[in-house]
Parts: structure tokens; sequence; C-alpha cells
């Protein structure tokens, strides 16, 4: 089944936050933090509030007097010691300090973007500097700046997993041991669609509508209301396409909240559409975290323990999701696809004055997975051990599913090691000594590089509902309240209810806001999109065949216990009714008798895998040229095999992105240097011309679907299979670690120090 999203979207026709407007609209613009840390002494808009066309100009004392709360963090469960996470007040707009640069301070709203721009140079801010503290190591270090008066030492929270003590005693009577740090440096997820929103107030109801992009209606309307008091029922998001998310939509943004304040204030929309560059400063950020990881084994290569000691730069405040993230989400699977029997992650995080860091594409679970087989492929080498056998070894067989972690976590199934042989076969593993060969007679350094991976899908965000509404010809329009940000919803919703009804899915389509019934879900993120909305239309297929059971059976005169489904309709004996023939002989009761609603809640689910990535390098200039990748990947049931390659395809060309080009640097004074396209490159498709995309599946028992899927995977493989490539033909030079990215420079360097 073709994506029938893919017209619209790729002939401009898609409906973006910036391509919705509304009668009597305002502009508005931002004045952003110049600088990472100081106090602000005085603000004048006397100037800008009389600029020509200028409507209003609002700052902090605004969002204060409004009684806005600050912006929300996911987190309540204790630390180590039980700690609880430090939760500075996150305000709208700045109030008293400004924490790092491009934090919004001021918004100017007026007749056009122009003049709220002009009116934006007349604003006169005067600010008392204050010592920056940039990276964890810096903001933690004794004597530096103090960035939340709540938060001694910056030390925003301690959190730990696993039995520590258990853990040194394996070490204890190890026969060998490994210790590596990686890093997984500061991402910016750049989606295709600038940030932008648009809001309006109408008094009447007291009702705001808002168009922003975003992951799922019910996450930011909560979020949205949590911030400003305003319930939630009275708060209606009209989005319906999204330029992409990868994790940072998730989050309600303090410019979101600054325009439902404006429009009330005004009595008019309030449109503001982001710059690029105020994404790279304003968006959260990604990943920021240096991972210490140790292996203990015995003398044959059994694991005995693993041990993480990780730090985690969360920015200038508690955001969103960020301390979830590197607290509870990288030590879920620090057991990867192992049979550990001691398992222990302690996990420091720390307010620095950088912009704050939430979800990222995999949120946790690709930096994870990188650590984890990186520290096997270095144990593997330093101690003489085979790689493949060594992780052959210490596999979760499939007979332990479901398989409880030394941590607590529950696997609920896999074939670990028949998926890595499948990637060995397609991958031609054994090929590989002729093509390095041929490689070093031509002057190039050839690696290959295998990373195994397992992460958590879904689950853990409550019930998810789903509804469905009748036309007067019998067709179903499906409703969620989950946004596709290029998933495919509007292909694989109505796919998997036209499959359980066993109807031609043309009769079907999918709608992203739901018109009549007031629905609850968890929306996308953590590749939950098809487990958990999913499923729950798979159930509504089932429940729609039961509740239209009585009608067929009337109009058709036969005892309902006479009846049988199949092939898209019902039977009786020799004669049938299909169900769009039904749905539409029903139409003329209002409201339609079959319009319903199914919910279900639904558990996580492990996607895992095996990648193999083939990379040759010139020594010359330190450039790195993908040869080959293949990917197998164990995703459960599939129910859309072109949705899927799409998302491991676009996973993979993430990873390859940080492994190569992105990094998101600032000097030691908080200035973001790689602010713009011309110091942030990004992955171009050039740069991986083929994937080899296989899939193994194992269906989980988790949902109805028996899907586990898919949004993260080919990002939590293609990191680790890269890295132990590229670590793979440096090696012989004696190159035994080298962090990301791997851009040219830093492997030519590399390559030079090791000559010399």
């Amino acid at each position: 089944m073709l994506r029938r999203e893919d017209q619209r979207l790729t002939t401009g026709h898609g409906r973006y936050t910036v391509d919705w407007n509304l009668s009597r609209q305002l502009h508005a613009v931002f004045l952003r933090a110049d600088r990472a840390h100081a106090a602000i002494k005085r603000i004048d808009i006397t100037a800008a509030l009389a600029h020509a066309g200028v409507r209003a100009v609002l700052t902090g004392d605004d969002a204060k007097a409004a009684g806005f709360k600050s912006l929300p963090n996911i987190v309540g469960y204790p630390g180590r010691d039980g700690m609880q996470l430090h939760k500075p007040f996150y305000p709208v707009l700045a109030q008293e300090r400004v924490r790092f640069v491009g934090e919004p301070v001021a918004m100017v709203v007026a007749d056009a973007e122009a003049i709220a721009e002009e009116a934006r140079d007349l604003i006169e801010i005067e600010y008392e500097d204050l010592p920056a503290a940039i990276g964890f190591d810096a903001a933690t270090t004794e004597g530096a700046a103090q960035i939340h008066a709540g938060a001694p030492g910056n030390l925003a929270f301690d959190f730990e997993s696993g039995d520590a003590a258990a853990v040194a005693a394996a070490f204890a009577r190890a026969r060998f041991a490994s210790k590596l740090t990686i890093n997984s440096q500061r991402l910016i997820g750049n989606s295709l669609e600038p940030r932008a929103c648009l809001a309006a107030f109408d008094a009447a109801s007291g009702c705001y509508t808002l168009y922003v992009p975003l992951q799922g209606v019910g996450g930011m309307r909560g979020q949205l209301s949590a911030v400003t008091g305003v319930p939630q029922d009275k708060i209606i998001i009209g989005t319906l396409d999204v330029g992409g998310c990868f994790g940072i939509r998730g989050p309600a943004y303090p410019e979101y909240v600054a325009a439902m304040l404006a429009a009330r204030k005004l009595c008019r929309p309030v449109k503001w559409t982001g710059s690029r560059s105020e994404s790279f400063s304003s968006d959260f950020h990604g990943r920021a975290l240096s991972l210490t990881c140790e292996l203990a084994l015995d003398a044959q290569g059994n694991m005995l323990a693993i041990r993480f000691d990780d730090r985690c730069d969360i920015g200038a405040y508690a955001a969103a999701f960020g301390s979830f993230i590197a607290s509870r989400n990288v030590t879920v699977t620090i057991g990867g696809v192992y049979r550990v029997p001691a398992l222990y992650a302690r996990t420091r995080l720390a307010f620095t004055n950088a912009a704050p860091v939430s979800a990222y594409r995999g949120a946790g679970r690709p930096d994870i997975a990188y650590a984890i087989e990186r520290l096997v492929d270095f144990a593997a080498h330093e101690h003489g051990f085979d790689p493949i056998e060594l992780r052959r070894r210490n596999f979760v067989p499939p007979l332990a599913m479901p398989y409880k972690t030394a941590n607590g976590t529950v696997y609920d199934s896999g074939e670990f090691a028949a998926v890595m042989d499948d990637a060995l076969k397609h991958s031609d593993w054994a090929g590989f000594a002729v093509r390095r060969e041929s490689s070093k007679k031509a002057g190039k350094l050839r690696g290959i590089g295998i990373a195994t991976y397992l992460e958590a899908g879904g689950g853990g965000s409550g019930k998810d509902q789903v509804g469905v509404e009748f036309d007067v010809d019998g067709n179903l329009t499906l409703l969620a309240v989950t946004h596709s940000s290029g998933q495919g919803h509007e292909t694989v919703f109505p796919e998997i209810v036209a499959r359980e009804l066993g109807i031609d899915a043309s009769h079907i389509r999918f709608h992203v806001e739901p018109t009549t019934a007031a629905l609850t879900g968890s929306g996308t993120g953590g590749s939950r999109g098809v487990l958990g909305t999913g499923s729950v239309f798979r159930v509504l297929g089932q429940k729609l065949i039961e509740i239209a059971r009585p009608h067929a059976a009337a109009a058709m005169k036969v005892p309902e216990g006479e009846l049988r489904y199949s092939a898209g309709g019902y039977h009786a004996g020799d004669r049938s009714l299909g169900f769009i023939e039904l749905a539409r002989s029903l139409a003329a009761i209002k409201p339609h008798p079959l319009n319903t609603v199914a919910e279900g809640a639904f558990g996580v689910s492990f996607p895992n895998g095996c990648h193999v990535a083939e990379i040759e390098i010139d020594p010359d200039t330190g450039s790195t040229a993908i040869a080959r990748y293949t990917a197998v990947d164990d995703l459960g049931t599939v129910v859309n095999q072109t949705l899927v390659e799409g998302q491991v395809h676009g996973g993979v060309v993430q990873g390859v992105g940080q492994a190569f080009s992105e990094h998101a640097v600032y000097d030691v004074s908080g200035q973001l240097l790689s602010g713009s396209f011309l110091d942030y490159p990004m992955p171009r498709a050039g740069w991986l011309p083929s994937i080899d995309v296989h899939e193994h599946a194992v269906p989980t028992p988790t949902n109805a679907l028996g899907a586990k899927g898919v949004g993260e995977s080919g990002c939590s493989g293609s990191l680790p299979a890269l890295a132990n490539a590229v670590i793979d033909a440096l090696r012989p030079l004696g190159i035994t670690k080298l962090d990301m990215p791997f851009t040219p420079p830093r492997v030519w360097q590399a390559i030079q120090a090791a000559q010399r």
C-alpha cells in the first residue's frame, strides 16, 4: 500500500504551522539573551512600545503577573540516597537572570513581523555579566559559577540503578576487566520545519486555539495547561502537518505560552515564526552525555558485571524530558542483549549555561547501545576474544524470555543470536578480509563494525484511545490524538483497521483532530505510535465487528448467533451483508450507531537488532566513506514494509550525522559556535547511498499487534556499528579510542599522532 501522505507532502500541499493564518492576526518576535549568564538590571521597553504598529511588549513581569508556573518536568522519582531532582523555576520570559544564549527575554507583538523586528532593536536592556559554566566538568568543578541557588555545585540530580555491591564483588573475582569512556556529544534537532506557533483566544468561551509543531495533542495540551492554569478542555490544538519531530517537538516551549498570553491580552491571534538561527540556539538540544563503562569477564569470557558512571549536561534548566532520559531512560537497558548477573549505573546531571536538553531520537537508548557495544568490542580486542563469539556466548537465549535483567527490566522476546547470524550473512562478514586487502592496495584503511542493540519502546504512558465516525456513505473516519511527523499515520492506521474488518482501505481515512470525541493518548515518541495507537485501532476493528453484529442480524432477520464474520461482511447460510453496506444503511440514524471509541493499555516492547557497517578511510585526508551498511532488526510484527524501511533508513542516516559531522559546540563564555549550517554539517544522502535492510521478526506479547516499534532502531544500531567500524580501520595504527564525530580533521589528527 502506497503512502497516502506523499502526494500532498511532496507537492507543497502540506499544511504546517507557518501555513496557518487567522483573520486580524498580529506578529511576534522575541528578544533573546545574547550572553550565557547575567543578571537583568533593567529593561526599558518605552521606545519599543511607542514604535508605530506595535501592539504590545511583554517581559517576565507580565508572565509573573499572569501567574504562570514553571515550564514542566516529568521526573517525580527519587535518586541516589533519596535525592530529588532540583527543579528551578523555568520562566516563560526571563526573570531576574538569563542563563543561556537564546533564552527569551521579551516578546514584541506588532501589525507585521518587520515592524516587530524594528521595535525589538529599540528595547534597552542592562545586564550585569556573571561567569558562565559550560559542560558538566566545568559546571561541577569547585568554584564554578552557581547557576541556580537551590542546586549546590550545579548538581541537578544523582541517580542510580542496580546493585553496586554485587557489581563490586563481581569485579573483585573477575579474570578480565575493561574500562572505556565514550562521549555522546550535544546535538541540535534541526527539524525540517523550524519552530513556530499561532495562538488565538476567544473571550466568549475562554478557549484558546493553537497551531504548533507537536508529537501529540494530549501531551502538548497538558503541559500548556500546567503552566498557564487554563483547563485542558479550553485548549484546542488545530495542528495538521508537522515537519519532523525527533523528540524535540514533544515539549511545550516558552514561546507558545507567551503567544497565549499575548493573544488573551490583545484579543487578537498572535503568530510567531522562528528563524533557523533561533532553532539552533533555543530549541531543546539532545544527547550531551559522557558514559564511563566497565565490563568484568571470567576466564572463558562470560560476562560477570557491567558498571556505568554517567554524566549529563542538561543545560540551564530541568526541561521537559531531559533529566528523565539522562537518568531512567539511559539506565533501563544497561545490560543490552546480554545475560549479565550484576548491573549498576550511576548518573549525575549538572546544570550548565547552555540550551536545555530534552528528548532526541532514541532518548538515551542509542547512547547506551553505543556505550555497551563499544565496550564489548574494546574488551574483546583488549583480552584476545573474538568479538563475534564473545557476543554469542553472552546473549540472553530465547528460552530465557521473558528475561528479567539484574536491574529489574523485563525483556519481552528476542532471538539475538539468530539476528546476528542473519546480519553476518547479509553483510558478507566472511568476505571482509578480501575487501580490506583491496582497499589496502588502493592506499585506504578499511574497517568493519558490528553492533547488537536493544531498546525499550512504548509503554508507560497510560491508556490510548481512538475513535471512529461514519459518514452517509458508510465510510470511516478514524480519530486519535497522535500526530505524524513523517511516520505515515494516514496510511498505516486505516490499513490496520481495514485488515481487521476485511474491507478495502479506501473506505477509511485517518484524521488527527478529534472532532467529537475527547480522546486521550500518548502521541508519538519512544517508538510507540503503532504499538500504542495502532494496537488500539486493531481493538477498534474487533469492537466494530461486535457492535455491528445486532444491526446485521436485524437487517438479515436472523439470530445473532447464526452470524459469522469474514471477508468484510456478515454471513448466514448463503446470504451475506457487507460491513460498508450495513454502515451505509444505518447512516440515517443520528448519531451513527457504529460511532464508537476503543481503548487499551499496552506494555513496553524491546526492539532489537544487529547492524554491520563497513567504512573506508583515506589516511591522507581523514575522510571516511561508508562502503556497505547492513541492518537486521527484530521489530516484531511488521504492519507496512515500506514505512518500516523508511524509518530504518531515516534512523540510520540520523546516526550517520552524529557519527561523522554533528556537534553543538559552545565556547567557554557560552556562545554557540555551531549556530548555523555553515558550522553544523547535516548528513547528506550521498554519505550512505544504499542500506541493506532485513527483518527478523519475533512478535511481542505486550500489545495487540505484536509490533515492537521502529522509530529509534536505526539510530540505536548505527552509532555503535559505525564507531566500531572506524576503530577497526584505525586499530592497526594503534588507535583504540576516538570520540564522535569522526570528522576528517579529527581522524587525520589521530592518524598523525599515532604515526608519530
